[in-house]
């Protein structure tokens, strides 16, 4: 069972994000601009997780409070997170994260392509 069903339709209601299914990784994967900021898919057991980018600092101290957050699986350990989707963490934690996880890839890109997301005419 997956506690986070909402996560989709979140990011997805962001300026910007696209999303794709990447089968040889047999995960829904979702970007700005070409540039992954979270993933969906499975750890090797086939657990459902979804992997994120956060903030080392921010990363650390999630996975210090919370068990159902580990270091980013089959990804930079450093800067990637994955969530347990089965797992208990807040949804209100959660969508910080998932904010987080938007805004710093959002933030690494130009500040042209920054404005034509955050203001579209």
């Amino acid at each position: 069972m997956m506690n986070y069903s909402w996560i989709d339709e979140y990011l997805l209601k962001k300026p910007g994000v696209e999303k794709d299914y990447k089968p040889e990784w047999e995960a829904t994967r979702y970007m700005i601009r070409g540039k992954m900021f979270g993933m969906q898919g499975g750890d090797k057991y086939g657990t459902a997780i979804f992997t994120m980018k956060l903030a080392p600092m921010d990363g650390q101290l999630l996975r210090d409070t919370y068990k159902d957050i580990v270091p980013g699986y089959y990804m930079n350990k450093e800067h990637w997170n994955s969530l347990y989707l089965e797992g208990d963490v807040p949804d209100d934690v959660v969508r910080d994260m998932l904010d987080q996880s938007y805004e710093v890839l959002l933030n690494s890109l130009s500040k042209k392509v920054q404005q034509e997301i955050r203001e579209p005419r």
